[in-house]
């Protein structure tokens, strides 16, 4: 066997336990915010390859999500902590879980303790119905609960909203730099806020 042969052979199987394992085993982590710890979500799964979103659930496009869909070819493995870090619906996460067993990739949830491969029994998918509605039910309640806090913390006297995104000074630099021609975009990125902000 040619020694080309042998190294695309390889390529797709990795050794484990000294057996050989087709395959990839692939992480993906979401964070919420910038200063959230990822390091916690996949802390000791031997993996190959993570993909590292930092965003809100709630977007459906995801740049790392989507690189590791792309990434990703049947004999792989996806592992992601939970389900709520894929996905904060049950049609987002039904819709993942299918476009992934669909090309032969399985897909495992450290917390639930569940795996997906595509040819899943009634009860299986049942499971990722149940525990997904779960999930986006949690979250559900998280906002609530958050938004009756800060009602009564407006009540109170106590909530004061988001922060402003610049001060006094760098407001009437912005205007002045837009007044003189300046690009918005260019204006913003120097700025460190978005095109949004300059709006507002």
């Amino acid at each position: 066997m040619s020694t080309d042969l042998i190294d695309s052979y390889l390529t797709d199987y990795r050794v484990v336990g000294g057996k050989l394992i087709e395959g990839h085993r692939v992480g993906y982590v979401r964070v919420s915010t910038i200063d959230q710890n990822s390091d916690r979500q996949l802390e000791g799964i031997e993996l190959d390859k993570i993909f590292l979103d930092r965003a809100s659930g709630k977007d459906s496009y995801r740049e790392q999500l989507e690189a590791m869909i792309d990434y990703v070819r049947s004999g792989d493995t996806v592992v992601v902590h939970s389900m709520d870090r894929l996905a904060r619906n049950l049609d987002d996460l039904r819709s993942i879980v299918q476009t992934l067993t669909a090309r032969g990739v399985r897909i495992e949830f450290v917390k639930e303790s569940l795996t997906f491969v595509g040819d899943d029994s009634p009860m299986a998918v049942l499971l990722l119905s149940v525990m997904g509605a779960f999930a986006e039910f949690e979250r559900s309640l998280i906002k609530e609960r958050q938004r009756e806090g800060i009602a009564i913390a407006k009540q109170k006297g106590l909530y004061k909203g988001r922060r402003p995104s610049l001060g006094q000074e760098q407001i009437d630099e912005l205007r002045r730099r837009v007044k003189s021609g300046e690009a918005k975009t260019v204006v913003a990125r120097s700025l460190g806020v978005s095109r949004a902000t300059l709006y507002k």
